[in-house]
Protein backbone atom coordinates (compact mmCIF):
# COMPACT_ATOMS: atom_id res chain seq x y z
CA UNK A 1 0.00 0.00 0.00
CA UNK A 2 0.87 3.25 -0.85
CA UNK A 3 0.02 6.13 1.35
CA UNK A 4 0.37 10.19 0.99
CA UNK A 5 -1.42 12.82 2.51
CA UNK A 6 -2.30 15.64 0.40
CA UNK A 7 -3.76 19.53 1.34
CA UNK A 8 -7.88 19.98 0.71
CA UNK A 9 -8.79 23.87 1.47
CA UNK A 10 -7.47 24.15 5.26
CA UNK A 11 -7.58 19.98 5.74
CA UNK A 12 -5.30 17.49 5.23
CA UNK A 13 -6.59 14.26 3.54
CA UNK A 14 -5.05 10.87 3.74
CA UNK A 15 -5.13 8.56 0.29
CA UNK A 16 -3.98 5.20 -0.05
CA UNK A 17 -3.56 3.35 -3.04
CA UNK A 18 -2.31 -0.20 -4.31
CA UNK A 19 -2.10 -2.05 -7.40
CA UNK A 20 -4.92 -4.59 -7.65
CA UNK A 21 -4.48 -8.28 -9.20
CA UNK A 22 -4.96 -7.50 -12.63
CA UNK A 23 -1.92 -4.61 -12.25
CA UNK A 24 -4.55 -2.12 -12.09
CA UNK A 25 -4.14 0.64 -9.42
CA UNK A 26 -7.04 1.16 -7.29
CA UNK A 27 -7.80 3.79 -4.21
CA UNK A 28 -8.36 2.24 -1.22
CA UNK A 29 -8.45 5.30 1.21
CA UNK A 30 -9.38 8.91 0.82
CA UNK A 31 -10.74 10.51 4.09
CA UNK A 32 -9.99 13.34 5.88
CA UNK A 33 -7.09 13.31 8.38
CA UNK A 34 -7.85 15.20 11.73
CA UNK A 35 -5.77 17.95 12.66
CA UNK A 36 -2.64 17.00 14.67
CA UNK A 37 -3.12 13.29 13.52
CA UNK A 38 -0.49 11.03 11.22
CA UNK A 39 -2.18 8.95 8.52
CA UNK A 40 -1.28 5.88 10.99
CA UNK A 41 -4.19 7.30 12.86
CA UNK A 42 -6.96 6.93 9.93
CA UNK A 43 -9.86 4.69 11.71
CA UNK A 44 -9.35 2.99 7.97
CA UNK A 45 -5.39 1.55 8.58
CA UNK A 46 -6.58 -1.08 11.08
CA UNK A 47 -9.28 -2.57 8.73
CA UNK A 48 -7.04 -2.28 5.78
CA UNK A 49 -4.24 -4.72 7.63
CA UNK A 50 -7.14 -7.34 8.55
CA UNK A 51 -8.50 -7.32 5.44
CA UNK A 52 -5.60 -7.31 3.16
CA UNK A 53 -3.59 -9.76 5.97
CA UNK A 54 -0.84 -6.86 5.97
CA UNK A 55 1.73 -5.38 8.70
CA UNK A 56 3.38 -2.01 9.21
CA UNK A 57 5.17 -2.55 7.08
CA UNK A 58 3.16 -3.22 4.05
CA UNK A 59 2.84 0.50 4.00
CA UNK A 60 4.79 3.13 2.28
CA UNK A 61 4.27 6.29 3.34
CA UNK A 62 6.05 8.86 0.25
CA UNK A 63 5.22 12.87 0.79
CA UNK A 64 3.24 14.00 -2.09
CA UNK A 65 5.99 15.90 -3.50
CA UNK A 66 7.86 12.34 -4.15
CA UNK A 67 5.26 10.29 -5.75
CA UNK A 68 6.48 9.04 -8.99
CA UNK A 69 4.39 8.58 -12.18
CA UNK A 70 6.53 5.79 -13.36
CA UNK A 71 5.06 3.67 -10.67
CA UNK A 72 1.05 2.61 -11.51
CA UNK A 73 -0.41 2.99 -7.56
CA UNK A 74 1.75 6.47 -7.40
CA UNK A 75 0.58 8.10 -10.82
CA UNK A 76 -2.91 7.02 -9.10
CA UNK A 77 -1.71 9.19 -6.39
CA UNK A 78 -1.30 11.96 -7.88
CA UNK A 79 -4.08 12.11 -10.38
CA UNK A 80 -5.92 11.83 -7.21
CA UNK A 81 -4.35 14.55 -5.82
CA UNK A 82 -4.51 17.06 -9.31
CA UNK A 83 -8.43 15.85 -9.34
CA UNK A 84 -9.36 16.82 -5.62
CA UNK A 85 -7.56 20.55 -6.09
CA UNK A 86 -9.36 20.87 -9.47
CA UNK A 87 -12.53 20.04 -7.61
CA UNK A 88 -11.36 22.55 -4.44
CA UNK A 89 -10.87 25.55 -6.77
CA UNK A 90 -14.31 25.01 -8.40
CA UNK A 91 -13.03 23.45 -11.65
CA UNK A 92 -14.54 20.12 -11.66
CA UNK A 93 -17.95 19.01 -10.34
CA UNK A 94 -16.83 14.93 -10.82
CA UNK A 95 -14.01 12.73 -9.63
CA UNK A 96 -13.33 9.89 -12.00
CA UNK A 97 -11.10 7.50 -9.88
CA UNK A 98 -10.45 3.69 -9.91
CA UNK A 99 -11.55 2.91 -6.20
CA UNK A 100 -11.75 -0.46 -4.54
CA UNK A 101 -14.93 -1.15 -2.56
CA UNK A 102 -14.38 -4.54 -1.82
CA UNK A 103 -13.89 -4.27 1.94
CA UNK A 104 -17.38 -3.04 2.20
CA UNK A 105 -20.02 -5.49 2.39
CA UNK A 106 -22.69 -6.15 -0.34
CA UNK A 107 -25.02 -3.37 1.21
CA UNK A 108 -22.42 -0.94 1.97
CA UNK A 109 -21.07 -1.12 -1.22
CA UNK A 110 -24.42 -0.41 -3.09
CA UNK A 111 -25.19 2.13 -0.98
CA UNK A 112 -21.60 3.41 -2.11
CA UNK A 113 -22.36 3.43 -5.84
CA UNK A 114 -25.89 5.31 -5.28
CA UNK A 115 -24.09 7.91 -3.78
CA UNK A 116 -21.98 8.48 -6.53
CA UNK A 117 -25.16 9.30 -8.44
CA UNK A 118 -26.30 12.69 -6.54
CA UNK A 119 -25.40 15.37 -8.51
CA UNK A 120 -22.93 18.34 -7.82
CA UNK A 121 -24.86 20.29 -5.60
CA UNK A 122 -27.59 18.58 -4.79
CA UNK A 123 -28.39 16.94 -1.43
CA UNK A 124 -30.96 14.46 -0.70
CA UNK A 125 -32.23 12.90 2.69
CA UNK A 126 -30.82 9.36 3.81
CA UNK A 127 -34.87 8.09 3.85
CA UNK A 128 -34.71 9.48 -0.29
CA UNK A 129 -30.91 7.46 -0.41
CA UNK A 130 -32.45 3.94 1.64
CA UNK A 131 -35.39 4.02 -1.66
CA UNK A 132 -32.67 4.06 -3.84
CA UNK A 133 -30.82 0.97 -3.06
CA UNK A 134 -34.33 -1.02 -2.42
CA UNK A 135 -34.36 -0.41 1.35
CA UNK A 136 -36.61 1.94 2.16
CA UNK A 137 -37.05 1.84 5.96
CA UNK A 138 -33.49 1.72 6.08
CA UNK A 139 -32.60 4.83 6.42
CA UNK A 140 -30.38 4.22 9.49
CA UNK A 141 -28.37 1.11 8.03
CA UNK A 142 -27.81 3.98 4.87
CA UNK A 143 -26.51 6.80 7.19
CA UNK A 144 -24.12 3.54 8.74
CA UNK A 145 -22.89 2.59 5.47
CA UNK A 146 -21.89 6.39 5.13
CA UNK A 147 -20.28 6.38 8.02
CA UNK A 148 -17.86 3.24 6.50
CA UNK A 149 -17.50 5.26 3.09
CA UNK A 150 -13.73 5.07 2.55
CA UNK A 151 -14.03 7.72 -0.02
CA UNK A 152 -16.10 10.39 1.84
CA UNK A 153 -14.91 13.45 -0.34
CA UNK A 154 -15.12 11.39 -3.83
CA UNK A 155 -18.38 9.31 -2.54
CA UNK A 156 -20.17 11.67 -2.44
CA UNK A 157 -22.03 10.87 1.30
CA UNK A 158 -22.03 14.36 2.35
CA UNK A 159 -24.94 14.84 -0.02
CA UNK A 160 -27.04 13.22 2.35
CA UNK A 161 -28.57 15.42 4.85
CA UNK A 162 -31.73 14.75 7.47
CA UNK A 163 -35.23 14.43 6.56
CA UNK A 164 -36.02 17.85 7.79
CA UNK A 165 -32.80 19.95 6.41
CA UNK A 166 -30.52 19.39 9.47
CA UNK A 167 -26.98 18.20 8.23
CA UNK A 168 -26.95 14.74 10.14
CA UNK A 169 -23.86 13.58 10.77
CA UNK A 170 -20.31 13.24 8.80
CA UNK A 171 -17.50 10.94 9.59
CA UNK A 172 -14.70 13.82 8.96
CA UNK A 173 -16.83 16.71 11.20
CA UNK A 174 -19.48 18.26 10.24
CA UNK A 175 -17.25 21.13 9.80
CA UNK A 176 -15.95 19.45 6.65
CA UNK A 177 -19.80 18.29 5.12
CA UNK A 178 -20.51 22.16 5.07
CA UNK A 179 -17.60 23.12 3.62
CA UNK A 180 -18.16 20.63 1.08
CA UNK A 181 -22.15 21.74 1.28
CA UNK A 182 -21.06 25.15 0.36
CA UNK A 183 -18.42 24.80 -2.13
CA UNK A 184 -20.82 23.04 -4.13
CA UNK A 185 -23.31 25.96 -3.52
CA UNK A 186 -25.92 23.52 -1.91
CA UNK A 187 -25.71 24.84 1.73
CA UNK A 188 -25.13 28.43 2.75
Amino acid sequence: MIVTTAAFGSHRLTLIARVNGHGQPMLVEANWLLAGNSWHSSKSVPKIKKYYGLTDEDFTFIDKNSLSMNEPAQALLIETIFQLKDYADGKRKTLDLPLDFSMGTEFQQRVWQALQGIEYGETISYATLAKRVDSPKGFRAVANANSKNPFSIIVPCHRVIASDGKLGGYTGGLDKKEYLLALEGSWT
